[in-house]
């Protein structure tokens, strides 16, 4: 039988067994609590390359836009494309008279990406020449003008009829200025920076008597309360179609038509007019485009010649 000195020592590796795990147990224990105490949980996070991360603040409040205003049902409703700078499906709200005054014009800014010859923000040297624009009317087909503040553009600027219905500042080396609407082209030999006023306009520059003056012209867009309008050609059906736009406050650029799932651009004519030889989109809805890039969409329009049908809907100003 082995003796109690032999014993001794394996209950001495016990105690210290014991004591180990006891001092591993409180260990455990003293972490728990810290952990799961009111409070504990740390203020940062550790990422998985473990750097520190702060804990993400609560999301911002979003505020819902007040819904839109119905568009009457008894007048078609256009609408502002995606990507537009504004919706244009419903009827804006009614303006307090003071906003519907025109402001004084100003040149046009910005970028225009789809601009031909003439650009915003760009002044033209050339000289203005008069002659008698009768009712206004001229090789845009605009028809009378309700002013005779009106313009014949070069044929160089002109431009296939690009200029038409652009508003122009034009001084003269007086000081003198007048804003004329391009109505018309000067055909050659008219040069390009050259505009042929009407007596009407030239005479605030200068007398008529002086026949040819130097000036400075240069884009406008203008404060307006008009909207654009839409007119189809004579003879304009399902077949074949002629559209045109007026009173659209910049330059237009492009007018496409409704084909399928998407677009198909029209060809502008010398007299300012976007043709569909084939018929294709003729009375659906129209996409106009401005030299900026907006686009404002038109649906509900039917095929009535020579009748100008008003939108709701005009470019913003720049």
């Amino acid at each position: 039988m082995a003796s109690a000195s032999h014993r001794r020592p394996l209950r001495k590796r016990r105690t210290a067994l014991v004591w180990t795990v006891a001092v591993a147990a409180v260990g455990l224990l003293v972490s728990l609590v810290i952990a799961l105490r009111p409070g504990g949980e740390p203020d940062t996070v550790r990422t998985a390359a473990g750097t520190a991360a702060t804990r993400p603040s609560a999301s911002p409040t979003t505020h819902k836009p007040a819904p839109a205003p119905k568009p009457s049902k008894t007048s078609p409703a256009p609408r502002r494309t995606p990507g537009a700078a504004a919706s244009a499906t419903t009827p804006p709200a009614r303006p307090s008279p003071a906003a519907t005054r025109p402001s004084a014009p100003r040149p046009a800014s910005g970028t225009a990406p789809l601009a031909g010859r003439i650009k915003p923000g760009t002044a033209y040297t050339g000289v203005a020449t008069h002659y008698d624009a009768k009712d206004g009317d001229g090789a845009c087909l605009y028809g009378p003008s309700p002013d005779l503040m009106v313009a014949a553009m070069n044929h160089a600027d002109y431009e296939t009829s690009k200029a038409c219905g652009a508003y122009i500042l034009v001084r003269a080396a007086s000081g003198a200025s007048v804003t004329v609407r391009v109505t018309n082209e000067c055909p050659l030999p008219c040069a390009p920076g050259q505009l042929d006023l009407s007596k009407e306009a030239f005479a605030k520059l200068a007398g008529l008597s002086a026949g040819r003056i130097p000036i400075t012209w240069s884009l406008l867009s203008p404060g307006t309360s008009d909207s654009v309008a839409i007119r189809y050609k004579t003879g304009s059906s399902r077949h074949w179609c002629g559209i045109q736009a007026l009173g659209h406050r910049n330059p237009l650029a492009r007018l496409e038509v409704r084909s399928g799932g998407g677009w198909s651009r029209l060809t502008r004519t010398e007299y300012n007019y976007f043709l569909s030889p084939d018929g294709t989109g003729c009375g659906g809805s129209l996409r106009l485009t401005d030299i900026y890039g907006e686009q404002l969409t038109v649906d509900g329009l039917a095929i009535r010649p020579d009748t100008v049908q008003p939108t709701r809907v005009q470019f913003s100003r720049r």
